[in-house]
């Protein structure tokens, strides 16, 4: 699917679907916040969550008092639906309107967070530019946090095609640049009462030094 197609059928979602409509809805993303948790990030850290729309792990962040969060998406309307859920809180958030495949960062962060974005990436170019991005935009050392549809989950997401992963496709993939320190599937319940079978992976960027 072309990009600017991509954009648009994005926006489109999130402008005619309600929020506990689509698929990925969580209230509680607690695989997600078992990794922050496990891996020890502090409070501190700088954090982004890329593809992370109108999801409720900033919400979550904030309230385990995160100062320094940065949520990332394609779609300009879903992240309008996260600001007007948070109010106020919103303002201690920095937002950012652009596609994982072609983001270019302008900070290092210390934890690099993407449930179910990095999936959408087919093309060898699009998956080597979010790669190289998430090297760019990772201290040293610093923390990313990876979950895909695993090969036992669904094959298209929103009428997207998306590429399927396993632990071992997944740390292959990061292998050049970071270490792997862990993986896990878990089992996400839809709104729909249905299970989407995803792979969960946490790596550490090698220090360049």
């Amino acid at each position: 699917m072309e990009k600017l197609n991509r954009k648009k059928h994005w926006e489109t979602i999130y402008v005619t679907k309600a929020l506990n409509e689509v698929s990925w809805y969580q209230p509680t993303p607690q695989t997600s916040l078992n990794f922050i948790k496990e891996l020890q990030i502090p409070t501190t850290a700088k954090i982004i969550d890329v593809g992370g729309g109108d999801s409720f792990l900033v919400d979550h962040l904030l309230e385990l008092g995160y100062q320094d969060i940065t949520v990332l998406d394609i779609s300009a309307a879903s992240l309008e639906r996260a600001k007007q859920r948070l109010g106020n809180k919103a303002t201690k958030v920095k937002w950012i309107v652009a596609d994982a495949a072609q983001f270019q960062p302008t900070e290092q962060y210390d934890f690099w967070h993407d449930r179910a974005a990095f999936h959408f990436l087919t093309e060898p170019k699009e998956i080597n530019n979010y790669i190289a991005a998430a090297q760019q935009g990772l201290k040293d050392n610093g923390i990313l946090v990876i979950g895909t549809f695993s090969e036992e989950g669904p094959k298209k997401c929103s009428g997207i095609d998306i590429k399927q992963y396993s632990e071992t496709t997944m740390s292959n993939q990061f292998k050049n640049n970071f270490e792997k320190i862990n993986c896990i599937t878990v089992n996400h319940p839809t709104p729909f009462d249905t299970l989407q079978h995803f792979v969960f992976c946490s790596f550490r960027k090698k220090d360049n030094l």
